[in-house]
């Protein structure tokens, strides 16, 4: 069995091989459980912990299983919170085959999808790439996106000026044209794709700032309390998401319908229906496009097998 660390992990995950092996997963499928998520109790009043188990399998192909941990309590002892492993099998035999670092594979795979919907609902021609967060998701968004767009300018926003000024500077050690901006509402009029990865808990991006023509995409919020756009962002949009669930838990869209902004019966498509071609993308250059995304298991198989075997060839 191969074990990949975080460092090994990264370097058999480049975006571009990685946004491949997505889009033929997404056309093939697989089977997907719901995951599974065990409390654990802890000792002397220390909140709970939560176990989280991320299944899914090609059959007689492939078999993948990501194991979360997360601990809110850790942050008093100086450690993460979130730690991941995943262990990937021969779906014939049950043999492990590999274990690979889990957060590595989930950041990277999580930019990967952004940009893969970007290639469906980003105009041909956008150049200006907005980052609203400065985090490990963040921080792999421009190389994921131009691999799909033209991107020539990057501009990166945080709520700490100082977080946002730090991955300007890395990303300009790699050769972009990025800078930190201190105004978001400016930022976001001027962005051609908006690319949000926070923990925002109230909207940052306002749909009255969207310009005809641009493409937000929506990583934070993964629970009905996170939201990083307000209701009239997803009003104005036409909305595709990774997976069904994001219906019901992401904030964005949940809160919106509360709102009476959205209904899941104005959703555009899943990123599969595109990948497919069951779904139509971008329609024209002026329509406003909304990407939310809220991860599956089917996107860290994905990324798995490319990382064992170093290929995007699909099935085996």
């Amino acid at each position: 069995m191969q074990t990949l660390d975080a460092d090994a992990t990264r370097a058999r995950l480049p975006a571009a091989p990685l946004i491949d092996a997505l889009r033929a997963r997404f056309v093939r499928g697989c089977d997907m459980p719901p995951r599974a998520v065990h409390a654990v109790a802890q000792a002397d009043g220390k909140p709970a912990g939560h176990l989280l188990l991320m299944p899914a399998w090609q059959p007689g192909a492939l078999l993948g299983v990501k194991i979360v941990s997360v601990f809110p309590g850790n942050a008093a002892q100086g450690l993460p919170s979130v730690h991941g492993v995943y262990l990937l099998l021969d779906a014939a035999t049950g043999v492990p085959l590999a274990q690979l670092d889990g957060s590595e594979l989930t950041s990277r795979r999580t930019a990967a999808v952004s940009a893969l919907a970007a290639s469906y609902l980003a105009r041909a021609d956008a150049t200006r790439l907005l980052i609203v967060g400065a985090g490990r998701i963040a921080s792999l968004m421009a190389e994921a996106m131009a691999c799909v767009r033209p991107i020539a300018r990057v501009r990166v926003w945080n709520h700490r000026a100082s977080g946002a000024q730090a991955l300007a500077a890395r990303l300009r050690d790699g050769g972009a044209d990025a800078q930190a901006v201190p105004d978001l509402a400016t930022a976001v009029h001027e962005a051609d794709i908006v690319s949000c990865a926070t923990l925002a808990t109230q909207p940052l991006i306002q749909g009255v700032w969207l310009r005809p023509g641009t493409h937000v995409d929506l990583v934070g919020s993964f629970t009905p309390e996170m939201r990083e756009t307000d209701s009239d962002c997803v009003r104005r949009a036409r909305v595709f998401v990774d997976h069904e669930e994001a219906l019901e838990k992401a904030g964005d869209l949940v809160q919106a319908a509360s709102d009476g902004a959205f209904a899941p019966a104005r959703l555009s498509g899943t990123l599969s229906q595109l990948c497919r071609g069951e779904r139509t993308g971008r329609a024209d250059a002026h329509e406003i496009t909304l990407f939310k995304s809220v991860g599956s298991a089917l996107q860290d198989l994905a990324g798995a097998q490319l990382a064992w075997s170093g290929t995007a060839s699909g099935d085996r």
